[in-house]
Formats: C-alpha cells, sequence, structure tokens
C-alpha cells in the first residue's frame, strides 16, 4: 500500500501536512524545542470532533521500536489537546499489514483491523453506542402493542405502521407539538430521502403512502396520542438496539418481526419465518461477505435481513458494507402488502432494499440470472391458488385448486433457474413425505439436476399462533445431480429448538437454551454426525421419504409421556392437514 493510497482511503480531506511529502512535523505547532521523534509520515485531524488519525508507515516487518516510535508521536497529540481521540496506525507498505490502536481519555486499545478504514469510520470508533437489551425491548414492545391497540391501529398494519415510525425517528424525525398530518407528511418525507437510491422507488413510496400513511386508522390517531407514540418507541425502545452489531441487528428483527405475529393469528395461512430459525437456515448456507443471496418469496424479508446480517458482520469497512447492501442481496415478493413490509424491514436493518421487486418470481426469469447468486433462502407459499404459479404447471392439478406440490413447484423452478451454489428451503412436511402424483413426479425432477444436502425436521408448533403446518428445511447443492453425487443425505430431527409458547407473544427462548441448540445442530450437520435421537445420515432417492423420522434410530432412553403427546399431537394435525378426519 502506497502514501497515495492510504490518504485516499482514510481522506485527503481531513489530512494536515506542514512539511514536503505530505508529511507532519510537531515542532511546528510548538514554541519549546523538542528532541527524538518529531516528525510523523501522515496526519489525519478534524478540530470539531477532535479526533486525529495518526500513521506511521514502514516497508518491512513490524518491529518493537516502530510502537514506541508511534506512541511518541501519540504523546505530542495529546500534548497539543489532551481532548483529543486518537487512532493510531502502523502501516506495511511492503505487505498491506496493519497494527492500530484506539486512544480516548488515555485508555488504550488493540483493534483487530486488517484493513484501513475512512475517517468518518475511524470517528465512529468513539461514538456512543445504544446498548443491547432485549429483555427491555421484549417488556416494551407488549407495552407498545397494548398502546396501538388503544390508537385503533389493526393488528394487519402495526408492523408496517412500527417500523415507517422507527424509521423516521431514526433519522431524527421532528414530531413534538405538530399535528398528525403534519407528523405523516414527515415521515413520507423521510421514506421518499432513504429510498432515493432504490430500484423500483416510486412503486415502494406508492405501497407505504396508500398502504400505511393513507390508512384511515392512522389517519384518525389524535395528534397527542402519536407524539405519545413517537416518544415510547424514541425513548423505550431505540436506545436498547445497537444496530451495530450482530446482536443488536437479531433484536432489531424480533422487535419488528413481533407485531408479524398478530397478522398470523388473522390468515393460518401465512407462515412468516421464525427469526431465529431463518438465522440457522443462513448459517448452514455459509454466508462470507461475498455471498449473492436471492429470496423469490422474500415476504416480509426475514431471510434477506438475517443474510445481509451475517454478510456485514464480515465486513471490515464501510465499502464493503455497502457493496453487500447494493450488490449482494435480492428479494421477490408478489404481494403488495408484503412487499411494502420487507422494504421497511430492510431499510430499519440499514438499507439492502434496493434489489427487492414487487412481482412473482416466475416472471422475474431474467432478473433471477442477472443477479448471479450462489445462496437462494426461500420460504414458498404452502397453499398458492392457480393464479400465483405458471399456467402451463396449473392446468395440470385438476380440481384441486391450491398447489398439490405444498411449495415444492416453487423449489424446482428456482433451483433450474440458479443451477448452481446452494438452495436452503422450508418446506410443510407433505413435501418431503410424499411420493405420488406431482410430488413425487417433482422429487425425481430435483434429484435428477441436484443433490438432496440435508433434511432437517423442524419444531411443530414453530409458526404459532399462525400457520399450523409442520415444517422442514431441505437444503440442495445445485447443478450436481443427487445420483453423481454419491453421497448419504443428512437427516436431523430439530424438534426441540428450546422455545415455549407464551400468550400474546407467541414462542419464546424463555430459558435461553437456542444459543446451544443452534450450536449443537450445527455441528452435527456439519460434521454428518449421527446420533440417537437427534440426527442420522442415510441415502435416498425421489422414492423414498426425505425425513429423519424415516431412518433414525429412537433414543428410548429419553423417552416419557409428553413425547406421546407430542408425537399424537402431530399425528392429529397431519390428518387434519390431509382432510383424512
Amino acid at each position: 500500500m502506497e502514501r497515495y493510497d492510504i490518504i485516499q482511503t482514510i481522506g485527503r480531506k481531513f489530512l494536515v501536512s506542514n512539511v514536503e511529502n505530505n508529511e507532519y512535523s510537531y515542532q511546528q505547532d510548538f514554541e519549546e524545542h523538542l528532541i527524538g521523534h518529531i516528525r510523523l509520515d501522515i496526519r489525519f485531524f478534524d478540530n470539531e470532533r477532535k479526533v486525529a488519525v495518526l500513521v506511521e508507515t514502514k516497508n518491512r516487518k513490524f518491529k518493537k521500536k516502530d510502537k514506541d516510535q508511534l506512541f511518541d508521536y501519540v504523546k505530542l497529540e495529546q500534548k497539543l489537546s489532551n481532548k483529543t481521540k486518537i487512532i493510531a496506525i502502523l502501516a506495511g507498505t511492503h505487505d498491506d499489514s496493519l497494527c492500530v490502536w484506539k486512544i480516548d481519555n488515555g485508555d488504550e486499545e488493540s483493534l483487530v483491523d486488517s484493513q484501513l478504514k475512512s475517517f468518518e469510520e475511524y470517528v465512529s470508533y468513539f461514538q456512543k453506542r445504544n446498548i443491547n437489551d432485549k429483555t427491555k425491548v421484549l417488556e416494551n414492545t407488549a407495552a407498545l402493542n397494548r398502546t396501538l391497540h388503544d390508537n385503533g391501529i389493526q393488528e394487519g398494519l402495526r408492523s408496517q405502521f412500527v417500523g415507517t415510525c422507527l424509521l423516521a425517528l431514526k433519522e431524527g424525525l421532528v414530531y413534538e407539538n405538530l399535528t398528525t398530518s403534519q407528523i405523516l407528511a414527515g415521515i413520507k418525507e423521510t421514506l421518499g430521502k432513504l429510498l432515493k437510491d432504490s430500484v423500483d422507488r416510486a412503486n415502494k413510496i406508492s405501497v407505504l403512502d396508500t398502504k400505511v400513511l393513507q390508512d384511515q386508522n392512522v389517519q384518525n390517531i389524535e395528534s397527542e396520542s402519536f407524539c405519545k407514540l413517537l416518544s415510547f418507541i424514541n425513548d423505550k425502545i431505540l436506545p436498547y438496539i445497537n444496530e451495530a452489531s450482530t446482536e443488536g441487528h437479531d433484536i432489531l428483527s424480533y422487535f419488528f418481526t413481533t407485531f408479524n405475529k398478530y397478522v398470523q393469528k388473522g390468515d393460518k395461512n401465512q407462515a412468516f419465518t421464525p427469526n431465529h430459525i431463518a438465522h440457522f437456515m443462513c448459517k448452514v448456507g455459509h454466508i462470507t461477505r461475498n455471498t449473492r443471496v436471492l429470496d423469490p418469496t422474500c415476504g416480509s424479508g426475514t431471510f434477506l435481513v438475517q443474510a445481509m446480517a451475517q454478510a456485514l458482520a464480515k465486513c471490515e469497512t464501510d465499502i464493503e458494507r455497502n457493496h453487500v447492501k447494493q450488490k449482494q442481496i435480492f428479494g421477490i415478493e408478489v404481494d403488495e402488502k408484503v412487499y411494502g413490509l420487507a422494504t421497511t424491514n430492510m431499510l430499519i436493518h440499514g438499507d439492502g432494499n434496493s434489489n427487492i421487486y414487487c412481482g412473482s418470481c416466475f416472471e422475474k426469469h431474467s432478473f433471477i440470472n442477472n443477479a448471479n447468486v450462489d445462496l437462494v433462502l426461500m420460504n414458498p407459499p404452502y397453499n398458492a391458488s392457480k393464479s400465483q404459479v405458471d399456467k402451463t404447471y396449473a392446468k395440470k392439478w385438476g380440481k384441486t385448486t391450491t398447489d398439490p406440490s405444498k411449495g415444492l413447484y416453487f423449489v424446482e423452478y428456482i433451483a433450474n433457474t440458479v443451477n448452481k451454489g446452494r438452495l436452503v428451503t422450508l418446506l410443510p412436511m407433505q413435501a418431503a413425505i410424499g411420493d405420488k402424483g406431482i410430488i413425487a413426479q417433482i422429487k425425481y425432477s430435483l434429484l435428477k439436476h441436484h443433490t438432496l444436502d440435508a433434511v432437517f425436521s423442524f419444531p411443530s408448533e414453530m409458526f404459532y399462533p399462525g400457520a399450523s403446518a409442520v415444517a422442514c428445511c431441505m437444503v440442495f447443492e445445485l447443478g450436481t445431480p443427487h445420483t453423481d453425487s454419491d453421497r448419504e443425505t443428512f437427516f436431523g430431527y430439530f424438534k426441540d429448538d428450546g422455545f415455549e409458547k407464551r400468550k400474546g407473544v407467541g414462542r419464546v427462548d424463555v430459558k435461553d437454551r437456542w444459543e446451544d441448540i443452534e450450536a449443537q445442530w450445527l455441528d452435527l450437520y456439519e460434521h454428518r454426525i449421527t446420533k440417537p435421537g437427534l440426527s442420522v445420515t442415510q441415502k435416498v432417492s425421489h422414492l423414498n421419504e426425505w425425513c429423519a423420522e424415516a431412518y433414525m434410530e429412537t433414543d428410548y432412553s429419553t423417552l416419557c409421556d409428553e413425547d406421546f403427546i407430542c408425537k399424537m399431537t402431530d399425528y392429529a394435525a397431519f390428518l387434519v392437514q390431509n382432510e383424512k378426519i
């Protein structure tokens, strides 16, 4: 890395030099005579924010004396002003190596940075961060929901309405002593600014405006009540979410998706993916900071948010983070209202909405091809109508009015279109165990072109209080025929995720078991370990059932009455769903 590159990366705007070659001499700022190291290679400074970035370059491997030299400059910088916050950097011009320290109020901290950052990014190291507190957010979200109810905001609108309010507040919305119409105008203006570089911008703004801001119940909120509601979000929610951290992203997702549970009560066919399950499936997808992700039936954007958060966690610079948000996240959603929900969700998590389109995935073939993705995450509709699928396929249904493949047709279409990388999908168990008709035909076609890497049986009441479907997760390696791979498929019996049902809030990890459970699931899968009662590997074809229950050895030592009751409940639910009783 040359000096020119260092200056351009950190920011020439903040460069301070008083001698030739852009160097800086501390002697020129002191009346007394200085001895020792006084000429720093490169100095950046912002007087208004009192932040300095000091860079000393070396064209060889760093030695202890190099740090001593750098910290001589740090002492001189502190002598100029004891209020200055300092980033001190040793930069190797021969191999791009870095050693970085943060110095604030006399405290020295070694950082793990491996890449140079912009001056603004270094300034952010000293900015106060919100404290993540999921318990506070949980408590206050329940109180907020009661407030929304008291103000006449219907359940189906709450997530979208709260999302737009949160977005506007994060951007500094002024609301005190304003009327409801003035507040809504301010929110609309903020949304327009946030979406200025987004594709399909006009449609996104129109959806959010007509479906949320112009809703009669929203328009009728009294001004004083609206201000109190916004103050509650500003004072009781935002301070407990540090969105710059991975944990903060998870809490933000929890806050946003909590209101979807109230939507699900009214529509038992809605199967919004629980946040922790999406987190696990993204881990299965092996996301890196270079992964290009597509969700062709993205719903409220849960998969896209999780994928973006996991990719961002592996980034070091704003350039890398912006590339992830603008070039690596792709989504399609056919339902206009839910499309608006996805847009809001992505904006809340720091943009990433740029490449989300409203429409059918069957009509976005060129968009999918141009996206050049290497990971597909999806939760297709399980009971799609004929208007939601290709007409040629719909003609095969006969008298049934909903998709007989239970969403498997969506998976086949996307798998064949992308045809590379990995596809991870949620589907009802009927799609995994079906061995007749359209399901059998699609399973045959899938294995003819792709490899079934794994299937996980998920908790029976995973979507509670919404859809009653018993779901599984299928993992495909795209582009390699299953018969050619000559590998056993991993089957996980992952029915216990540690979550428990709680009235009014759905399923909650009340005993904080999920983190350990997820780690165990991933370890079993990644190492393809056979564990009685939890996992097994088995060679399968399209004629076999694709679920752990068909092949797994039972661990009888752990069985109890609750297990028997749970199994009977699952069986009864299966019979009801298949109209057997």
